[in-house]
């Protein structure tokens, strides 16, 4: 596949899971080997993906994500994405606050046989838990 195609499929797929909870995409685009490198745990396979989407959705029912850049090169593709929601759910062992989320991150993944088989991302929690009031903001007084 080439990388317009792969770049195609990634957003159809990452904007179906987030945004609209359709698991079954996993099986989809992940292949069954699959290994996220992912905060806070990996992710393992299509199940795992489903497992970590989910417990995003419980958290910020409201959840969009929206990817704002994508850059592919030979095997790998880049995304930028950003992802809004309101703490309405358990997030990781944090209970709902009811304020506002933005999550911000990068995911790489690595493609092989039309599937993604390794990914690595980054995400922003830092900035998660200063904005559900966690860890204080740089400068707030404790």
């Amino acid at each position: 596949m080439g990388a317009q195609e792969n770049k195609d499929r990634f957003r159809r797929a990452f904007e179906a899971l987030f945004n609209e909870g359709n698991l079954a995409v996993a099986d989809e685009l992940f292949d069954p080997n699959f290994l996220g490198h992912a905060p806070p745990n990996p992710i393992r396979g299509p199940q795992g993906l489903k497992q970590t989407v989910d417990m995003y959705r419980k958290a910020l029912p409201d959840l969009h994500l929206t990817i704002e850049d994508q850059i592919a090169q030979g095997d790998r593709l880049a995304n930028r994405w950003t992802a809004r929601g309101t703490h309405r759910g358990e997030l990781m062992g944090i209970p709902p606050t009811g304020k506002p989320v933005t999550l911000t991150g990068i995911t790489i993944n690595r493609w092989a046989g039309g599937k993604i088989v390794e990914g690595w991302t980054e995400i922003n929690l830092m900035g998660v838990m200063q904005q559900l009031g966690v860890v204080p903001a740089p400068g707030a007084r404790a």
